[in-house]
């Protein structure tokens, strides 16, 4: 275990957190054991892998066949399967969120993907999955859109802890973060505790190289004296965008107004790299973990790329390397035509979209076995 790369992230102040739940992976011991030798300190879930594991698996079938028998319908059965999953990661993982004072150990659900743009559905759907869940270590993932910034307020000044997921844009960044923030500043304003309220900022990686690189291939191509800068650039916007957020997050988190509440017992909404995987066959399958190394930082992987990690990481604190060129890289990209900011508010609406579609999918399925 000594020389697992992926233990050795915990030396470097950053934990690993598993993007993939199913109900076998709990059951038959695979995920203690990812924990007691991989180090592993959370998970997270989302529309699309819960209906991956429900659609091409056997192991939901007899919960499934009795719910019918039960006469519950679609929607009845997706909550019941994704609860009780949930319910029993985070038992797995409660010894962890209890040993590291609730730093760690904490398994996330996503509200309906149809809430994203919903403020007031939002917020009630997150009470409600807070309610019924009844466990200290989950985290309610609420998208980062502009509609999910009030509801994230509303959700931490209530001690809802939550995942705010989907976060591509900077800017965007610093209003999550704010908003986090001011629930904070609520709680303790109503004489409420903040230690046990925690929150997470999923900023989304790779899909932004996915993005942009075709552009910046166009410009490779086209030429007109701008190939030399788009070369630079190539399958390092992504990398770029994420050292710039975590510049943010440092000047935001030791800021004079978070040390006030840190005094309280508040801690910084970490922040959390998803889309880790790589698209790009070209580059290597760990690109995304290697270059975003950093303290107090979360690396979501799927199954996949936590083997690869497992087998060939070198970790080494990588995040703060190069800060100057990232913001030279973003800096440069209005030179090319290409607008950031455009460009992460497509991720954004595109990405809801990408967890609609397999929500529906398995609803449709479910009302099909579920007629009621």
């Amino acid at each position: 275990m000594i020389n697992n790369p992926l233990r050795q992230l915990e030396t470097l102040g950053q934990s690993v957190w598993l993007d993939y739940i199913r109900r076998d992976l709990i059951t038959g011991g695979g995920l203690r054991r990812l924990i007691e030798e991989d180090g592993l300190r959370g998970m997270t879930s989302n529309p699309s892998i819960f209906a991956k594991a429900i659609t091409d698996s056997r192991y939901y079938d007899a919960d499934i066949q009795n719910m019918v028998h039960e006469k519950k319908d679609a929607r009845e059965i997706y909550e019941s399967i994704t609860r009780r999953d949930v319910q029993s990661s985070a038992d797995e993982f409660r010894p962890l969120y209890e040993s590291t004072g609730g730093r760690d150990g904490y398994v996330s659900l996503e509200v309906n993907p149809h809430l994203a743009h919903d403020t007031n559905g939002t917020i009630e759907e997150a009470r409600r999955l807070w309610r019924d869940l009844d466990r200290p270590n989950v985290l309610l993932k609420v998208p980062g859109t502009f509609e999910g910034l009030p509801a994230i307020q509303q959700l931490i000044g209530e001690g809802i802890s939550v995942n705010v997921t989907l976060l591509f844009g900077l800017p965007r960044y610093r209003q999550v973060a704010d908003a986090y923030i001011a629930g904070i500043e609520e709680r303790i304003a109503k004489g409420k505790p903040v230690k046990q309220v925690v929150s997470v900022a999923s900023f989304f990686v790779s899909r932004i190289d996915a993005m942009v690189d075709p552009l910046l291939d166009k410009i490779i191509v086209q030429g007109g004296g701008k190939e030399d800068i788009a070369r630079q650039m190539y399958g390092q916007v992504a990398i770029a965008s994420a050292k710039k957020a975590y510049q943010i997050y440092k000047e935001i988190f030791d800021s004079e107004r978070f040390k006030k509440l840190a005094a309280e017992g508040a801690l910084p909404q970490r922040l959390l790299w998803a889309s880790t995987g790589t698209k790009n066959p070209d580059y290597s399958d760990i690109k995304y973990i290697e270059a975003l190394i950093g303290s107090d930082t979360v690396s979501a992987v799927p199954v996949e790329i936590l083997d690869a990690y497992r087998d060939h990481g070198d970790p080494k604190a990588n995040l703060e390397n190069d800060v100057e060129r990232a913001v030279w890289i973003l800096e440069r990209l209005p030179e090319l035509g290409i607008n950031i900011d455009n460009a992460t508010q497509q991720l954004e609406d595109e990405g809801i979209g990408k967890f609609k579609k397999p929500f529906d999918k398995l609803m449709e399925r479910l009302e099909q076995i579920s007629p009621w």
